[in-house]
């Protein structure tokens, strides 16, 4: 029900929040939640609701942007390497594992501090800093694929390796990182939201999740509502992502046996 909730909000925000979510009013500044304003209203006097529910697109495309095109490039690649002679794979393998020693909002900022701050240079350093691990797990399942006995047969009956790659290796690639996807995407969106909270990403007065809670900080003492709210619902849309990802896992984990 709350990912349908995130879902609604970030396709049609118009639906839940008519209102104009960057009108400002003077005379209702940092007005505590009521039945007028369910959420409150920030220093300048918009509606944290409206705010809070026109963010959802702006959050969440960073993080289907980010986990969609780590899931192309990490089963392209990490196919590649599992299926490739052996030196290619050390290579490959290395270059990952350097990578991977970096926690992922570290590289994340380091190529918003190379590409400038910005909307764009956030969602290519998010990018960037979750493909290795989708790298990882699709080699590591392309190797084991490689050496089934479906792979190995249909090669031995005259299949070119290529053509067995794409039938018995690559879609089992793509299962196994499925279930990395849905638990990568809360990762993603928490990212941005970090990137955004140092003012890296998207610049006010646009609403986004962690640029409202970076706005809020400093009224936590008398105007709590406007760094909370859009912290729930960031908390909110992960932890509905985990609990969906965890059968989802279990799933396809069972298809692959």
């Amino acid at each position: 029900m709350i990912l349908a909730l995130i879902t609604v909000a970030a396709l049609f925000p118009q639906f839940i929040a008519p209102n104009d979510p960057l009108a400002t009013n003077a005379s209702q500044v940092l007005l505590a939640p009521s039945l007028e304003h369910p959420f409150g209203t920030d220093q300048s006097g918009r509606d944290v609701f409206d705010r809070v529910i026109h963010a959802t697109g702006t959050s969440i495309a960073v993080g289907l942007r980010a986990v969609g095109i780590a899931f192309v490039v990490g089963a392209l690649l990490g196919t590649a390497a599992g299926v490739a002679p052996r030196w290619l794979d050390q290579v490959i393998s290395r270059a990952i594992e350097i990578v991977m020693a970096f926690p992922e909002f570290l590289i994340a900022l380091l190529v918003v501090a190379v590409m400038g701050k910005g909307p764009t240079a956030v969602a290519v350093g998010v990018t960037i800093s979750v493909i290795p691990a989708y790298v990882r797990l699709a080699r590591i399942t392309a190797s084991r694929l490689k050496v089934s006995g479906a792979y190995e047969a249909s090669v031995l009956f005259g299949t070119r390796p290529q053509v067995a790659t794409l039938r018995h290796i690559l879609p089992g690639v793509g299962s196994a990182l499925l279930s990395l996807a849905v638990v990568g995407f809360g990762s993603a969106v928490v990212s941005a939201a970090g990137l955004s909270f140092l003012g890296l990403g998207v610049q006010p007065p646009t609403p986004e999740w962690g640029l409202m809670m970076s706005e809020g900080k400093n009224n936590l003492h008398n105007a709590w509502w406007i760094s909370v709210c859009p912290g729930i619902a960031l908390a909110l849309t992960v932890v509905a992502v985990t609990m969906v990802s965890r059968p989802l896992q279990k799933f396809l984990e069972a298809g692959q046996r």
